[in-house]
């Protein structure tokens, strides 16, 4: 229970970081709301669930692998206590949690000539990873293309299935008796003004037209920016408002709609296949004439196959060019891909921000915290994400900290 005169926490949003954070807040005895109309429908819901923090470091960010392999380290406690919670048991079944690795596959000439550069970085970094041929890659996966001409495994990397732990965070909550309040968040409540933002006119249509997660392209209302003073709740569209002592803003690519923070919508279509059983045995992650795909197995036969990085704006149309490309090239790494049933394709919004690092701590505004704009790193980084606001990792805090960008309010 609660500790009597605890803070008060309201958490907008419901996605795996949102309800990862309220979980852990929950499991710590603080009171704690969370906000979201459609919980675990958007961009959580779309994610393809890689935990791979080595196999997709770049050139320029060093300080996204530090998060993504700190936030690793964390999974397989949190996946256990959570398993736990929500009654699931074993976190390999319950959540899909894999730990086999992810094999990165070159096509071309050209592929490979970057595979190597890579691999070469990853050297210099200290990276566990290993440098194969394409002979020594199918005998890992056999059904491998033989024009695949290398490949490094990244062993410690892990994958998870996102629609089970949101399910999982769900059934978590609901056991830790936390409010999960299915309404649309339009505006911050301020100490020196009551309602922020008008809610109403142009404000209004897109409200109609917004939301967090569903099929719609916003969050609605009036946005948190402004001179307000303190963050003291959360106005909500249908329902009376919240009071808080914190709010806690986890909407995704929505944020900006509610705050003055820097985060955007980056599109991605995914496809999901199935077949009777695995075609892989691990992650796939490959290059194919400079574009990238991964295919990434399900213990049940599914496959997911993604993802495209499209700057459109709040679009969520699934497009034929975009599962063309993907499928084209998925095919020309593991040709029986062809051969799979198309389960399902959808669009998500993932939050970008312009260092591509997450928004994780204090605002700037007192009484308004951040924790947006993790990009491609959501599943991954939601341990991390809750242990920072737990007051757990110093160093991630720093790195994260939205004071690196002025202005927020």
């Amino acid at each position: 229970m609660p500790a009597k005169g605890a803070q008060v926490d309201v958490i907008v949003g419901g996605g795996v970081v949102g309800l990862s954070v309220a979980w852990r807040l929950a499991r710590a005895g603080r009171p704690v709301t969370v906000v979201d109309p459609a919980p675990a429908s958007g961009a959580s819901h779309a994610a393809a669930g890689m935990l791979a923090p080595v196999s997709e470091v770049t050139y320029t960010e060093a300080p996204l692998l530090r998060l993504g392999v700190a936030s690793l380290r964390r999974w397989p406690a949190f996946a256990a206590e959570l398993a736990a919670d929500a009654g699931l048991g074993d976190p390999r079944t319950g959540l899909d949690l894999r730990s086999e690795g992810t094999l990165d596959v070159a096509f071309g000439a050209d592929d490979l000539v970057a595979l190597d550069e890579l691999a070469a970085y990853m050297d210099k970094l200290g990276l566990p990873v290993e440098r194969l041929t394409g002979r020594e890659c199918r005998r890992l996966e056999p059904m491998l293309a033989p024009s695949v001409r290398g490949g490094l495994l990244a062993p410690g990397d892990a994958w998870v299935d996102p629609r089970r732990v949101t399910a999982a965070l769900l059934a978590a909550l609901e056991r830790l008796d936390v409010p999960l309040v299915r309404e649309h968040a339009t505006g911050l409540l301020r100490e020196d003004a009551g309602r922020d933002g008008t809610g109403d006119g142009d404000d209004g249509d897109r409200a109609g037209r917004g939301s967090m997660g569903g099929d719609r392209p916003g969050l609605s209302g009036g946005t948190g920016g402004g001179s307000g003073g303190r963050v003291v709740g959360v106005r909500l569209r249908d329902a009376p408002d919240i009071s808080a002592d914190r709010v806690i803003l986890a909407a995704g690519a929505w944020s900006a709609e509610l705050a003055d923070v820097p985060v955007r919508p980056v599109k991605g279509q995914i496809m999901r296949l199935r077949s009777p059983q695995p075609l892989l045995g691990r992650c796939v992650r490959g290059t194919v004439h400079g574009a990238s795909v991964y295919l990434v197995p399900r213990g049940d036969g599914e496959l997911v196959v993604g993802a495209t990085q499209e700057e459109m704006g709040f679009d969520t149309r699934v497009t034929a060019g975009g599962l063309y490309e993907l499928l084209r090239d998925a095919r020309e790494l593991v040709p029986g891909v062809t051969e799979l049933e198309v389960a399902d394709v959808v669009a998500g919004l993932r939050p970008g921000t312009p260092d591509n690092l997450p928004l994780i701590g204090p605002s700037g505004t007192p009484g308004l915290t951040l924790a947006t704009g993790h990009h491609r790193g959501g599943v991954l980084l939601a341990p991390l994400t809750a242990a920072v606001l737990l007051g757990e990792e110093s160093e991630a805090a720093t790195l994260c900290s939205p004071a690196r960008f002025r202005d927020i309010s």
